[in-house]
């Protein structure tokens, strides 16, 4: 069992993999291919062109790891007392991993099913265009599903993770109230996902969270520092 002066070693590694996780995701997103992602036509022939296409997507998925590890980390790292806390972590522990999974669909969807399909379309004789196209719109319909339910999944784990970051001693409260905002901003994201695309709605979702989710893991990390050196002192 985890004694109590390891927790701020542990909200420390929880902080910091959230932290560089998603920093790290913005930095790599940026060499993603940009433009207006609902525009098929254009888009496509960006995507089909686009050599960096494969390491982005591995990296997207690597930094995704980092932060979600972070997530993970945070259960362990929380002192709490009382089932509604306990369960609520679990839950969103659990929440965590499925996100995680649900994200690998969405780059296995987006990263190579896509890219094949819009490369095949770009190369296809003229006569087939049409038919590649089509298939290719298909492939980024269900990018659109896949990617929606993921940020639902993670919108909840959030909102879970942030009950029991509430409830902990001594962590400030408005640190689980950032985080819960950030769980509404992955909502934005999936419903706007699945409703209209990748629409500049969804594009004020996800940079929505990317800034939350700076400022209280950055948040997290200062108090867990002081509270690590307050702990060494003692």
């Amino acid at each position: 069992m985890e004694n109590n002066t390891d927790r701020p070693l542990t909200l420390r590694l929880s902080a910091s993999l959230l932290l560089v996780g998603q920093i790290l995701y913005v930095i790599v997103t940026l060499f993603h291919t940009g433009g207006d992602a609902n525009n098929h036509p254009v888009i496509f022939e960006g995507y089909a062109a686009s050599g960096t296409w494969n390491i982005v997507h591995v990296a997207q998925f690597a930094c995704t790891a980092i932060l979600l590890a972070g997530l993970l980390a945070l259960f362990f790292g929380l002192d709490v007392q009382g089932e509604t806390a306990k369960w609520t972590g679990r839950f969103g522990a659990a929440l965590t991993v499925v996100s995680f999974t649900l994200y690998g669909v969405v780059l296995a969807v987006d990263g190579v099913a896509l890219k094949q399909a819009v490369v095949a379309w770009e190369k296809a004789p003229e006569a087939e265009k049409a038919a590649r196209f089509a298939t290719a719109e298909a492939v980024r319909w269900l990018e659109w599903g896949t990617r929606s339910y993921e940020a639902f999944a993670l919108g909840l784990a959030f909102v879970l993770f942030a009950v029991p970051v509430a409830l902990a001693a001594k962590i400030p409260r408005p640190i689980a109230y950032l985080m819960a905002l950030s769980g509404l901003a992955y909502w934005v994201q999936g419903w706007t996902a699945g409703s209209e695309g990748f629409s500049p709605a969804h594009v004020i979702g996800i940079e929505a969270a990317e800034v939350l989710n700076v400022i209280w893991a950055a948040w997290l990390l200062a108090f867990a520092s002081r509270k690590g050196e307050l702990s060494a002192a003692s």
